[in-house]
């Protein structure tokens, strides 16, 4: 294992002790689902947690000690976020929430008719808690008791794929008339995106983000155009060490970044590197290539920076799973989860950016869907992030790995992000 590899391996996820005291033999399956605001910032991370029928009290646990350790805190950087988990059950003791203002919960409609849960939460709203209100399915005005609830809660997510875009824009003015906050959510499509943009909504959330814009006629920018003139170079030269550092020499602010990363404290690396041709002989040539790209694709200040983490959790977990296929395959696994929201990043086609990069069949085949080995990792990966990979689909030690593969993404991602675009980690 490399010092880069290793220094991940070790790093803290929410693998978390549990509640007792005692460590868990796995990771909390657990997914960060990104709200943006109107400027496509992040607004909130929702946070969802994998279950199965009857484990509910360890479900529990986990989550108190997730939260109490800080596990959770590092998972959304610190940001904004609402946990999606059955009210039922939040402890009776609600401090460990209490002292988290930057956490709050996600509430179903149904807890309105559960008299003694709503007096929980009423008492925890009167402390300070922050309460979403999904409001999937529902007539908001049905009843009485979830009036009171709406009384209670400071947000509300509508179901922009459920609701007619009529329905949609009443029940968003409606409820912003009332001084509540409004959330889109299930937005899956571009058209939608557009038409929330001119209703009354603090943030939106959906598949929207992963999903490439459809164009007329792509425009590439002069940037963008420099940008795969060097992804096909890395691509096609087959470089060495002295070659790589020539590649990216007259580029001051690509190398910056590069070394920047490469020699930051999360790496822990034994010495500090001091060149592009000493980072490729210490970590490899193809390792670096991956990390040019990387870094070129970071440099998008133009596009939303949540579908740039997303980007690099893919390229992360391709890799991981990619382990145990023959040598090479794990790097050509990374640029297939690096590349695979190309289209998206770039706003053009898939098949007509392959035509600028000259990609092996291999990874080529897996960005088009024609195939290939790397074809049901992507699947997998995406299956993962739409929430889909549950026991009906899998067994528990594939979603205990994917679980593990993508805490340790998702940190990895993170730190890359704030390094190369000289942030913090929180940001």
């Amino acid at each position: 294992m490399s010092n880069l590899n290793a220094s991940i391996a070790a790093s803290p996820s929410i693998g978390a002790p549990g509640y007792d005291g005692m460590p868990t033999s796995a990771p909390l399956p657990v997914l960060r689902v990104p709200m943006l605001d109107r400027e496509r910032q992040l607004f909130a991370y929702e946070v969802v947690f994998h279950r199965e029928p009857g484990d509910e009290q360890t479900l529990l646990q986990c989550v108190l000690s997730t939260i109490t350790d800080g596990a959770l805190t590092r998972l959304v950087r610190g940001n904004r976020a609402f946990l999606n988990m059955p009210a039922e059950l939040l402890p009776e003791d609600s401090d460990v929430l209490l002292h988290q203002p930057r956490l709050g919960v996600v509430l179903q409609p149904d807890v309105a008719n559960d008299a003694p849960l709503m007096k929980r939460l009423q008492q925890m709203a009167q402390r300070g808690c922050q309460f979403m209100l999904d409001a999937s399915g529902v007539d908001l005005e049905s009843s009485l008791s979830l009036e009171t609830l709406l009384q209670m809660v400071q947000l509300v997510r509508l179901d922009a794929s459920h609701l007619t875009p009529q329905r949609l824009k009443e029940h968003a003015e409606h409820l912003h008339l009332r001084g509540i906050q409004v959330v889109a959510g299930h937005v899956n499509d571009h058209p939608t995106y557009e038409r929330c943009l001119e209703l009354p909504f603090e943030a939106i959330q959906g598949r929207y983000l992963l999903i490439p814009q459809p164009v007329a006629v792509p425009v590439l920018t002069a940037n963008r155009l420099s940008m795969l003139r060097l992804m096909r170079v890395l691509q096609e030269s087959n470089p060495g060490p002295v070659e790589l550092g020539n590649i990216v020499r007259d580029d001051a602010v690509l190398s910056y970044k590069l070394l920047s990363c490469v020699n930051s404290a999360y790496f822990a690396l034994p010495r500090q590197l001091k060149s592009v041709q000493q980072a490729a002989i210490f970590f490899g040539v193809t390792r670096m290539r991956n990390w040019i790209d990387t870094m070129s694709m970071c440099g998008m200040d133009d596009r939303p920076p949540e579908l740039l983490r997303a980007a690099l959790i893919r390229a992360h977990m391709c890799e991981k799973l990619a382990t145990g296929m023959p040598n090479g395959y794990p790097e050509m696994a990374f640029t297939v989860g690096l590349f695979s929201l190309l289209d998206t990043l770039m706003c053009a086609p898939m098949e007509f950016l392959l035509t600028h990069l000259r990609l092996v069949p291999e990874i080529s085949d897996a960005l088009t869907g024609r195939g290939g080995p790397f074809a049901p990792l992507l699947k997998q990966i995406i299956a993962w992030e739409a929430g889909e990979l549950t026991s009906e689909h899998a067994v528990p030690q594939r979603i205990q790995r994917m679980a593990t593969i993508y805490l340790g993404a998702t940190q990895w991602a993170d730190q890359v992000f704030a390094s190369a675009g000289g942030k913090s980690a929180s940001a």
